[in-house]
């Protein structure tokens, strides 16, 4: 059944940003990352689970995110929702089960959603994980979009990946880095038979922009994702 014709859905993440320690930007990046994959493969988005419906639903049309920012009470009245924490060094995102795209919980309607943007003290270090989730050097994306694109990215690479791969990939608690490819880099990649995550245009890049990579030793032998990876947001 065409997207048109089903009830839109999106996965709503949170990110804290407190005003006297916000979270440094790729710490943000890769915790968004981790997030959308901890609730993929958390027991609630699966079989019977209370959650399995909604995963479900989103699955079958775009795999649209968006990413919102809180501190202070709104951040507390984010946790009394529903959903999955993950810290990451910094950075802290609370990520929900798919909801409606025009029935979001009101605590979290109400949360700022653009504009969110993080910066890194300094560069950081090469990526040091078997998973790199690569942006893309010509464009210019705020964190809370940079963010959303990483999760995608993730779960392309999910997707792609066999079992085996999967239970190593869990083992080492979902490990990956985000990192922003050398342009010369990023032409290889895009060409590479690897996940890219193409975008759907809805905010800050045009239409069909190629924001993400994903790389990882198992993902490089061109084998196709089992999900069409222009089926983001």
């Amino acid at each position: 059944m065409d997207e048109s014709q089903t009830e839109q859905r999106v996965l709503p993440l949170v990110v804290r940003i407190e005003r006297a320690a916000p979270p440094y930007r790729t710490d943000a990046l890769e915790c968004a990352a981790r997030a959308v994959l901890t609730l993929l493969t958390d027991p609630a988005a699966s079989g019977a689970g209370e959650w399995a419906d909604a995963v479900r639903a989103w699955e079958r049309g775009r795999i649209r995110k968006v990413v919102r920012r809180a501190r202070g009470a709104e951040w507390r009245r984010a946790l009394a929702l529903p959903g999955i924490t993950v810290t990451h060094r910094t950075a802290q995102v609370r990520v929900f089960p798919p909801v409606p795209l025009d029935g979001w919980p009101k605590d979290l309607a109400r949360l700022q959603v653009s504009g969110t943007e993080l910066d890194d003290p300094e560069p950081p270090p090469p990526p040091e994980d078997d998973v790199v989730l690569w942006a893309n050097p010509s464009l210019t994306m705020s964190a809370g979009k940079a963010m959303a694109q990483a999760g995608h990215a993730a779960q392309l690479a999910w997707w792609a990946s066999g079992e085996r791969e999967r239970a190593a990939w869990l083992a080492r608690g979902l490990a990956l880095a985000v990192r922003t490819a050398d342009p010369g880099r990023w032409e290889e990649l895009t060409g590479s038979g690897l996940p890219v995550v193409r975008d759907a245009g809805y905010t800050e890049v045009e239409p069909g922009s190629r924001t993400f990579v994903a790389d990882a030793p198992w993902l490089r032998d061109g084998a196709p994702a089992r999900r069409d990876p222009e089926r983001t947001g």
